[in-house]
């Protein structure tokens, strides 16, 4: 794509962020996409195209987004229009902020000519979402682990099986991530504190070696979701009902409010499983994207 381009499309995979006590460090890209479709317009500013049509916050986000990368880059500035569609679920934990940031942020460097590093688009997106857990999937994809040395955001990621499932219970209720967030401790016990450290270990050693079945026991968390527990108090009941039916295990997606169960096998007994307990809501058998975002 030359650096004359009108326009590009970004298509960008959702994320499921924590995986139990990997808390804002590991993440997994998924198999649900948003499309960022961006055109120059004679007029400055990143605008979206049909504001009246679209959730509150996503002006917000396009239009942060757009300062992030002019401010970042020092690019010459020029505008946009920005569309969005998609099957991601919005406010269920599974990074619609993060695709949508992603999606700008990789649109506007390839409108603009500065072709910048996926490395790079991650310290941009880490920025604007605080942390690097749900970007860091959509960028790369697959099973990624990340963090912040040095001051700068660095990501490790690896190719997932097709063969995992990712069993996603999406209630119809949405969370807040800042609300789920206050509810979280200051301080933990040097107990929980090794415990955390000692699952989220285990499960970068299983994903990032291929031993899938490795996984199994290991989504115990003591780290956020007991505390979160009070926005979904049948949070315990759904993994259980899931682990009973053959899942390797379940979790809280990010903060909220989808619960995912993996499983290498019967994922829509699984699904009907976690379902039971929970008849208002929604299931999807995702699969793991190993692409990250793509641009055409």
């Amino acid at each position: 794509m030359s650096s004359e381009s009108k326009s590009c499309r970004v298509k960008v995979p959702a994320s499921t962020s924590n995986l139990g006590s990997g808390f804002d460090t590991l993440g997994l890209a998924v198999k649900l996409y948003a499309t960022v479709e961006l055109e120059r317009s004679e007029d400055l500013g990143i605008r979206l195209a049909d504001p009246a049509a679209a959730h509150p916050h996503l002006a917000k986000l396009i239009s942060e987004a757009g300062e992030q990368f002019f401010r970042s880059t020092k690019a010459k500035p020029f505008g946009s229009r920005v569309h969005v569609s998609g099957n991601v679920p919005i406010a269920r934990g599974l990074g619609y902020s993060a695709t949508i940031r992603v999606g700008v942020l990789a649109g506007l460097s390839e409108l603009g000519g500065a072709r910048l590093s996926r490395e790079k688009l991650l310290n941009l997106a880490t920025e604007l979402e605080g942390h690097p857990d749900n970007a860091s999937p959509s960028l790369f994809g697959g099973f990624t682990v990340s963090g912040t040395v040095n001051g700068e955001i660095r990501c490790l990621h690896f190719p997932v099986p097709e063969q995992l499932k990712l069993v996603t219970l999406i209630p119809n209720f949405p969370i807040g991530t800042e609300h789920a967030r206050k509810l979280m401790p200051a301080s933990y016990s040097k107990a929980d504190a090794a415990h955390g450290l000692n699952r989220a270990a285990l499960i970068t050693a299983a994903f990032s070696s291929g031993n899938l079945t490795a996984l199994k026991g290991l989504f115990d968390d003591r780290i956020h979701q007991p505390y979160r527990q009070a926005l979904i108090p049948a949070l315990p009941s759904i993994i259980a009902a899931g682990e009973a039916a053959g899942a390797l295990g379940g979790f809280l997606s990010g903060s909220g409010s989808a619960i995912i169960c993996l499983a290498l096998e019967e994922p829509q007994k699984i699904g009907k499983a976690m379902q039971r307990v929970l008849p208002d809501s929604e299931v999807m058998i995702l699969t793991v994207d190993n692409t990250g975002y793509t641009v055409s």
